[in-house]
């Protein structure tokens, strides 16, 4: 993939996860040379949160958010939700957002999982405002009820949106930023969402190493797949998705 005239940001990525362990350097040089100037690495719990950490500080075009996923919580005890709510209070100015946190439902069909996923996300939520950083969402069939617990905040991304047109709109109207990730490459349902989210409030992402467009591991540089699809579902020059979704980024994230 050749390098392109223009910066795109990859705005959600797990560089940190294991899949990367063996050639992580290899991953972040395609990345530069396919035109991704900038990576938000997202941390999931504590350890991931750390090594989020260290990639930022290791590579001046690396941010991190810190978070705490709901997928864990069953493992997770309540000091180490309190630990994880300490650690990103602590590490707050090395930081561009909260996240990803939120509320997943598919993998959590018992209603004792959900209510404990809505009592950690409401106290992820309290820190975001209260450190004035914007909230990046993990939803899954629960994007309006995630709506409703972050209504009141003036900062946020609904990491790789899935949810219905209507609770977009909602969102959209609210100011709130649709990040699409590169599954749209794959899905009707996804390329139904790009046509409707406003250019001034889309992100782009590849949440690597999952949702690839490719067969195998997602990495940042296949966001180029995506902001070109998605382009052409808008009947828009790549450049011009590509300036606004990166104009987006450093204005929701103050890069």
């Amino acid at each position: 993939m050749s390098g392109t005239k223009y910066e795109v940001v990859d705005t959600h990525c797990h560089l940190d996860f294991k899949n990367f362990n063996k050639d992580r350097d290899e991953v972040i040089k395609r990345a530069l040379g396919a035109g991704v100037t900038t990576m938000i690495n997202s941390g999931i719990d504590l350890k991931t949160n750390r090594k989020s950490l260290e990639l930022a500080r290791k590579y001046d075009f690396v941010f991190a958010t810190l978070g705490l996923n709901p997928n864990g919580l069953s493992e997770t005890t309540d000091e180490d939700v309190e630990a994880t709510l300490d650690q990103i209070r602590s590490h707050a100015k090395e930081i561009v957002g909260v996240g990803e946190a939120g509320l997943d439902y598919y993998r959590c069909p018992d209603q004792k999982g959900r209510d404990r996923q809505r009592e950690v996300f409401r106290k992820v939520v309290g820190l975001a405002k209260e450190l004035d950083l914007p909230q990046v969402i993990h939803a899954r069939l629960a994007e309006d009820e995630a709506f409703d617990m972050v209504k009141d905040l003036n900062k946020v991304v609904f990491h790789c949106y899935s949810g219905t047109v209507g609770t977009m709109r909602e969102a959209v109207d609210r100011g709130f930023y649709i990040s699409l990730a590169t599954v749209v490459c794959k899905s009707a349902q996804h390329q139904v969402l790009a046509r409707q989210v406003p250019l001034d409030l889309l992100l782009i992402e590849t949440d690597s190493p999952f949702l690839s467009p490719k067969k195998g591991r997602n990495e940042p540089a296949y966001v180029l797949e995506s902001l070109n699809l998605i382009a052409k579902i808008k009947d828009l020059p790549p450049e011009e998705v590509a300036k606004a979704t990166t104009a987006n980024a450093k204005r929701i994230f103050n890069l």
